[in-house]
């Protein structure tokens, strides 16, 4: 029996990769041994169509297949979050299919279009949770530059559940915790890394990239998080810093090529990222994430 909602989003999100074939399709079934490992290790939320699925990268037709697919191999399993954004009538429409598909509740992108004025993002959630429904909303915040009113306005859009916070402003993250209402979920949205600091403001529970390739060790870092022991939580956090600084080099370009990099080493081939992203790693970027891989014990 899966977790609550409630429960799961202040766990770990694991945002999964989109596997693509040889000729470059999306490939949904080489998802099912690395949501199997996640789900077994404890995953609380896997995410379909996050930014380590490339997104961006994906048609929407694309998209709406990944969620569909998702949800089917995740079943009763687990809540799942299904990452929905770019233009309205691509998120709306996802949005409706995603809630037509199981999915437990929306993560909504932050439009990146250049001429977003926080009253129209305003809505654009009013129209995404008329798509779907009514399904619960999780903003995925990754410019605070709006400011602590404006987030404050989106928050009381009926449906937000909640914000994943992916700026490395915790004291902005304070800030716009203290102006919404209290029943508003924060996660960590910068992976295990910036957890901590996420945590000491009062977030709980964060997102994760780690969870495709080494879910147990996202799990422990949660644990110890839960449990108040930062200097855990550090010590493990140093343990995958390497793998996790491989994925911010070249301007955050080789995000995901580091997760599909690594998954091809232990032999879950999920194919290559989509151009703009960085493929493959360069040969020093290969060679400290395969001696990473063996420190840990990973292939």
């Amino acid at each position: 029996m899966s977790l609550s909602l409630d429960a799961a989003l202040t766990g770990i999100s694991g945002i999964l990769v989109t596997p693509y074939d040889e000729t470059g399709e999306i490939a949904p079934d080489r998802l099912s041994p690395i949501i199997d490992h996640a789900l077994s290790a404890g995953l609380h939320m896997p995410v379909v169509n996050g930014n380590t699925g490339e997104f961006y990268a994906l048609t929407t037709d694309e998209a709406c297949d990944m969620a569909r697919a998702v949800c089917e191999m995740v079943g009763d399993r687990a809540p799942v979050l299904a990452g929905v954004g770019r233009g309205l009538r691509d998120a709306t429409r996802l949005a409706t299919m995603s809630a037509e598909a199981g999915a437990t509740a929306l993560m909504v992108h932050q439009p990146p279009d250049p001429f977003v004025a926080p009253r129209g993002v305003v809505d654009y959630l009013h129209a995404i949770n008329d798509a779907s429904g009514g399904l619960p909303m999780m903003l995925y915040l990754r410019n605070d530059a709006i400011g602590t009113q404006a987030i404050a306005d989106l928050c009381a859009v009926p449906g937000v559940k909640g914000v994943k916070w992916a700026t490395p402003n915790p004291m902005k993250l304070a800030e716009a915790k203290a102006a919404c209402d209290p029943a508003i979920i924060w996660v960590g949205g910068l992976a295990e890394i910036w957890a901590p600091s996420f945590y000491a403001v009062g977030a709980r529970g964060f997102t994760s990239g780690l969870i495709n390739v080494w879910p147990e060790r996202s799990m422990a870092i949660h644990a110890a998080l839960e449990a108040g022991d930062y200097s855990e939580a550090n010590r493990l956090i140093a343990g995958m810093r390497d793998f996790e600084d491989i994925r911010a080099e070249e301007m955050n370009g080789t995000n995901v090529t580091g997760v599909k990099s690594a998954l091809q080493m232990m032999g879950r081939d999920c194919g290559p990222t989509r151009p703009p992203s960085a493929w493959p790693l360069t040969d020093a970027q290969q060679a400290k994430l395969r001696s990473f891989m063996q420190r840990e014990k990973l292939v």
